[in-house]
């Protein structure tokens, strides 16, 4: 039953599938709300499949496809981007439609070799700003590298000004219903886009600036990305959010982010959640990072400019749900951040140490004066350097 066969515009079909039974993006990131695979058609003198999806809906996608197609052959199938959620019904639809012609880069030719053991014989390389006609529609390439694979590529398609944009412009969630923006309310798939680009895409986020800058010139009408909706009413409050997330525009809030085994780094957060309250920080949240997955607590860090980390020692070192996210928040290259540490020892200490490093490190004003570290628990002295620590981070927050 193909429920999700929607016409884009007149000859160009959305075939896009949900996936509501995967727990994790890439086995790490949550989908409380599952995720969409999105993929198109353009029929024309030549039909065109824009990507594929994961191979666990291959049936139901062959299906769509085939019921778009009415019985014409497919002579072109676009790879923008070589991760298996979208390249993993590649061999699939080459075995059904052998006169297929594979459109992409090099770099995307090498992948199709290592992937799927795919030969160039059918292969139709294509560089930046090089056409393919397909009749009354043309497609321009455009390189994206490194947003976020090396042989990431866009095409815009010159007739009705539509984007298609692989992972940019991407959110997390399934689609309930609506496929376009205009159908539903699109603050309701805003926490989870702003999820998607800062774990998947922000790593890259100067890469995905200089994309974004030659994608600027273009008269977009509508933007098809393989994840999450289809902008075609308001595509430029995408375009803005990505330019946004990309510049790391940042609020005056503070993230707490903590790693307690008993309770008393968790009560040294505490009493400084408050001390920065006092100083007139209207916008405070506070993690468990043994409780709350990372991305959850990088998108807020991301957001916000300044950041608080807190940990026990333990064995020696970093509390490791602390060290899970710390890898992470280094992965993430953020920049403009004043960072605050805080923690306990009992021994040898370790924790604070290391949370340290980061402050070292390009993008980071350690506030290092106002280190605190305490013995088991906080004494009154610990409390005191609390409340120091809050006023110089609400001071550097009012610095313009």
């Amino acid at each position: 039953m193909n429920t999700l066969v929607t016409k884009v515009v007149e000859d160009v079909y959305y075939i896009g599938v949900n996936d509501r039974e995967t727990h994790l993006f890439e086995n790490m990131w949550p989908l409380p709300n599952g995720v969409a695979y999105n993929s198109y058609v353009i029929l024309d003198e030549k039909t065109a499949l824009m990507d594929t999806v994961k191979s666990l809906s291959t049936e139901e996608f062959l299906e769509k496809l085939d019921s778009v197609l009415q019985g014409r052959d497919l002579d072109y199938l676009v790879v923008h981007h070589m991760e298996p959620d979208h390249s993993g019904s590649i061999r699939a639809t080459i075995a059904k439609y052998p006169n297929v012609k594979l459109v992409s880069n090099k770099k995307a030719k090498e992948m199709l070799q290592f992937f799927y053991g795919i030969g160039d014989e059918n292969f139709v390389e294509v560089k930046e700003g090089d056409k393919l006609e397909l009749g009354s529609r043309t497609l321009q390439f455009f390189l994206t590298t490194m947003v976020h694979w090396p042989e990431s590529m866009v095409s815009y398609e010159s007739k009705d000004k539509l984007l298609f944009s692989q992972d940019i412009f991407g959110s997390f969630g399934a689609l309930d219903g609506a496929i376009f923006d205009d159908e539903t309310n699109p603050d309701k798939y805003h926490e989870e886009t702003v999820r998607y680009f800062v774990n998947i895409v922000g790593k890259y986020a100067k890469q995905a600036l200089k994309a974004l800058e030659k994608l600027g010139g273009l008269e977009i009408k509508s933007i098809l990305p393989v994840h999450g909706l289809v902008w075609r009413s308001n595509p430029q409050r995408i375009i803005q959010l990505y330019i946004d997330l990309a510049s790391q525009k940042k609020k005056n809030g503070v993230v707490l982010a903590y790693g307690s085994m008993y309770g008393n780094t968790r009560n040294m957060v505490e009493v400084l959640a408050r001390y920065l309250v006092e100083e007139g920080v209207k916008d405070v949240q506070v993690f468990d990072a043994s409780k709350v997955h990372k991305s959850y607590i990088t998108k807020e860090i991301w957001l916000n400019k300044g950041l608080i980390l807190a940990s026990c020692s333990y064995d020696s070192a970093l509390y490791p749900p602390m060290a899970n996210l710390l890898y992470t928040i280094r992965g993430n290259k953020m920049t403009g951040m004043v960072l605050g540490v805080i923690g306990t020892y009992t021994w040898s200490g370790g924790g604070v140490k290391n949370l340290i490093t980061l402050g070292e490190e390009k993008g980071y004003e350690l506030l290092n004066d106002d280190v605190v570290e305490a013995k088991c628990a906080a004494s009154k002295d610990n409390q005191e350097q609390l409340r120091q620590l809050a006023k110089a981070m609400a001071a550097k927050l009012r610095e313009e």
